[in-house]
């Protein structure tokens, strides 16, 4: 049994009398401590996947398994007690907040969490050492990005879900952050699911889920993950 499990989930939206089938019966796992790609064009089903496994969204039909957990019987109070103490997000933009400073962004999600990590080792170890007390205005991309990791990292989530966690930053900035990921993966057992289009950086897995047309097209173990610095796109 995988640390994460789909079984035939569903997920439907109304669009006026249209209806949208954004998961047509999803099935895959996926082991602890992976490193995970989901990759797969706009529109494929990407986000509505990660959007369930992170309690931020409910499938129609289903079962969704999070370390022997059936999430998708959650009750609204138990989704919320879930994503606060079990998922860490990492998303395109990276949702600081202004006026707070590097520290204490990542201070407030600590604040919210059972056994936190402290926010400035955390900060050190993702590379910001000399970027605590900066705001986020002050900083580059890359660096807010870090930030956004340090946040998410410091709640010691079971699950770090990454959604297209570089597509706001260029090719060199955008390769230190996956190396992050993937270094966070690899040294912590924990584990981490990036959904990305770019089909390139799918070397860089452990497990590699394709999804096309809100179905799994592929799921492919790679015995031999790449280093991100080695992949060139």
């Amino acid at each position: 049994m995988g640390f994460v499990e789909f079984k035939n989930v569903f997920k439907r939206y109304k669009m006026g009398q249209v209806t949208i089938n954004a998961a047509n019966g999803i099935n895959f796992e996926i082991n602890r401590g992976e490193f995970v790609v989901i990759v797969g064009p706009s529109g494929a089903g990407k986000t509505t996947v990660l959007n369930i496994l992170g309690g931020m969204d409910t499938c129609d039909e289903g079962e969704i398994i999070v370390d022997g957990q059936r999430i998708n019987e959650y009750k609204p109070r138990q989704l919320i007690t879930y994503r606060r103490y079990e998922i860490g997000f990492v998303f395109q933009f990276y949702n600081l907040i202004q006026n707070l400073t590097a520290k204490e962004n990542v201070e407030l999600a600590s604040q919210i969490c059972k056994d936190p990590m402290d926010a400035g080792q955390i900060l050190v170890e993702v590379g910001l050492k000399d970027r605590l007390v900066n705001f986020p205005a002050q900083l580059s991309g890359g660096e807010q990005q870090r930030v956004a990791i340090a946040r998410a990292l410091a709640k010691k989530p079971k699950l770090l879900l990454c959604d297209e966690p570089t597509g706001a930053l260029d090719y060199t900035t955008g390769k230190s952050i996956l190396k992050l990921l993937q270094d966070t993966c690899r040294q912590n057992g924990m584990t981490v699911i990036v959904i990305t289009h770019n089909l390139a950086i799918a070397p860089m897995a452990d497990r590699i889920i394709k999804i096309k047309n809100s179905r799994v097209e592929s799921m492919v173990l790679n015995d031999n993950p790449v280093n991100v610095e080695d992949i060139e796109w």
